[in-house]
């Protein structure tokens, strides 16, 4: 798997080819400097530790860095984590059914991770109820622990619930831009998927909490079943973590761009080992090594009238007691 993206991020960006300088003698091996952006992910280190080891300056180092994440997101990123199609949604749902949640498209859940270099003027921006500067990561994840969704650049000054506004996932299913998942649950129809989350979500109908008092035997089933389905994304921000310390620990750098590509890179890594480790459906490499060209369908737009509607749906109270 290293061989492969090494070998398709050189063919992509030619930065990463071996070359020759002013003098005549070859630079830094493809490997090489594939070696230094991997070493830096996964242990989070500064770059002047690795600088005498892998024989790179500590500002190609970085510079190198900042280059590879950019280019696996454009390389990877079509396939990996953006939007999914209806066959990764079916997939979503056939499991969500045998695990007994029907129309269930996931987990979703919030982690905050601390800017250790975030800048004087951005502090009161960025600090919350950790008290330091931090960005939030949203992400939604499925039992076999792919991230399918994730939404990095939030100040951390807000809460799970002020995310939930500005998340890109509840905008696009009030704009009508989403796949539309179909289920009956109890001789009532819904038209809209539904996520699992922790108890501090607001009570909307396409998020899905546990009884805050159980009154019967049933409703402690279904706390039960809820709480033991819902560690999904945990699961996966476990995992991530513990491959990538760059995600875990306080980031160093200084741009929030910067931060979003090196978060986006990880997420496509941590997909890529879960395709290879799980059996799924690996994606051609070869069809990877020239500049992907994104499809644009045809977005809907609708009107104000049309767009507050579809949101008093999502946040309708009634739905979500019913589910």
């Amino acid at each position: 798997l290293f061989t492969q993206i090494a070998d398709a991020v050189t063919q992509f960006d030619d930065y990463f080819e071996e070359k020759e300088n002013a003098a005549g003698k070859l630079g830094c091996h493809p490997y090489q400097k594939v070696t230094t952006c991997f070493r830096m992910l996964a242990n989070g280190c500064s770059a002047d530790s690795l600088d005498a080891e892998l024989r790179m300056s500590s500002t190609l180092i970085l510079k190198t860095l900042k280059r590879f994440v950019r280019v696996v997101v454009q390389l990877f990123g079509p396939h990996y984590i953006w939007a999914s199609n209806r066959q990764d949604v079916d997939l979503l749902l056939q499991e969500a059914e045998r695990q007994g949640f029907l129309g269930m498209i996931g987990s979703i859940d919030c982690m905050h991770r601390e800017w250790k270099n975030c800048p004087i003027g951005w502090q009161g921006e960025h600090r919350g109820h950790i008290h330091k500067p931090t960005i939030i990561l949203e992400a939604v994840a499925g039992p076999n622990l792919w991230i399918w969704h994730t939404f990095f650049k939030l100040p951390g000054s807000l809460n799970d619930i002020n995310v939930l506004h500005r998340s890109p996932i509840f905008d696009d299913l009030a704009s009508g831009n989403t796949l539309q998942v179909e289920f009956s649950v109890n001789g009532h129809s819904y038209d809209m998927g539904y996520y699992l989350a922790d108890d501090i979500y607001l009570d909307w109908a396409t998020v899905i909490k546990g009884v805050h008092e159980p009154l019967n035997e049933k409703q402690k089933l279904f706390i039960l079943k809820q709480a033991e389905y819902k560690k999904d994304v945990k699961r996966a921000f476990g995992v991530l973590h513990a491959k990538f310390a760059i995600v875990k620990g306080p980031t160093r750098l200084w741009f929030v761009e910067d931060l979003r590509y090196i978060k986006s890179c990880c997420v496509i890594l941590h997909n890529m080992t879960v395709e290879d480790e799980c059996g799924l459906p690996q994606a051609a490499f070869r069809t990877m090594t020239m500049r992907p060209s994104r499809i644009c369908y045809q977005r809907n737009v609708p009107t104000i009238d049309q767009l507050t509607e579809n949101h008093k749906k999502i946040e309708s109270r009634v739905v979500h007691s019913r589910l």
